[in-house]
């Protein structure tokens, strides 16, 4: 039976935070085994904002290392380089050509991010901030998904490729699947270890604050210990009265898959170094093997051989679907 095509894309930044493995990478290790996932690293988006060349470079590199070395498997899915498969960019052009500007201007990410890089005027905003959506539109639509898992952050770019799809496809006759997300398995967010009222983020202005899946072992032990929780001393989840506490109890919670219930149990009568004990050892077995295979896979030509593999791959579906398109909008009439 054929599998359900998802896809998905990776920013290549700075290392992957906990919250980011615990609330989308472990759930993409499931879903290669559940559907034909195709996953790219979206290294166009990335210069949306200007990025200095050589450190782009090395992210992609790490960012790409460390996702197989979490358990991604290019056995079981398709992993490539947006920026390989020109498609991308083919398709991004023409979703731009059939979006207006009022919903593009809607967009809330562009409010927020133009904000930070504007000068009080429009003068100074990357038209790429603008624009955008259309390239992260064609992402999606140029592989015919059923399935696009979104967080919050990107349900409305999600809700574009979706209104544009349909109406492409009411104008001149069917060329897009018209995606469904699909919500991210599991509820609980990780939240900062220095203030448990945010979500924990990987550019956070306090590096205690935030675990990173290259941290060395020390490094997180030290993070742990000095994680924020209250004077009581108690051990019990309570998400309003005692966030740091239940932050950790659900880090330890989701590693090793067991209910809050159990972790009520386990730690009841017990002290906060009990708990922040726990909590390291069980981080420690799921980032040591992990460390291992990352400095493993860094190394030599393997990454290069499964990026291009990748994208052959994904070539193949997207060469077809431009083609496609291109022929419905009159612009390769011989081309079908």
């Amino acid at each position: 039976m054929q599998k359900e095509r998802m896809i998905t894309g990776i920013t290549p930044s700075d290392s992957m935070s906990l919250g980011n493995y615990l609330g989308v990478v472990k759930n993409l290790i499931e879903y290669q085994n559940e559907y034909d996932l195709f996953v790219f690293v979206a290294n166009l988006h990335a210069i949306t904002i200007p990025k200095d060349p050589t450190q782009l470079k090395l992210k992609t590199k790490e960012m790409t290392a460390l996702y197989i070395a979490c358990g991604l498997d290019p056995e079981k899915m398709t992993l490539f380089l947006q920026s390989d498969v020109v498609e991308h960019s083919q398709l991004g052009w023409i979703l731009t050509t059939q979006s207006t500007m009022g919903e593009l201007s809607r967009m809330t990410q562009f409010k927020d991010k133009s904000a930070k890089e504007s000068n009080g005027d429009n003068v100074s905003i990357p038209t790429g901030l603008f624009t955008y959506p259309c390239l992260m539109a064609a992402d999606i639509l140029l592989y015919d998904p059923k399935f696009v898992p979104v967080g919050v952050d990107q349900k409305q770019h999600l809700e574009l490729a979706r209104d544009i799809a349909t109406r492409m496809n009411n104008k001149y006759g069917e060329m897009h699947v018209v995606p469904e997300p699909i919500l991210t398995k599991g509820n609980i967010k990780i939240m900062d270890l220095q203030d448990p009222t945010k979500k924990m983020s990987k550019s956070s202005e306090n590096p205690k604050a935030v675990i990173k899946m290259l941290d060395s072992p020390a490094e997180i032990a030290n993070k742990i210990k000095a994680a924020v929780t209250d004077s009581e001393n108690i051990v019990k989840y309570d998400p309003v009265n005692k966030p740091g506490v239940s932050n950790l109890m659900n880090i330890y919670s989701i590693i090793k898959d067991v209910s809050i219930e159990e972790c009520n149990k386990r730690w009841e009568g017990k002290n906060y170094k009990d708990l922040k004990d726990d909590v390291t050892e069980a981080l420690l077995e799921l980032i040591i093997p992990i460390h291992e295979k990352y400095n493993e896979i860094i190394k030599g030509d393997y990454l290069k051989e499964v990026l291009e593999e990748g994208a052959l791959k994904a070539k193949k579906v997207a060469i077809k679907k431009v083609n496609k398109v291109q022929n419905k909008l009159g612009i390769n009439w011989y081309r079908k």
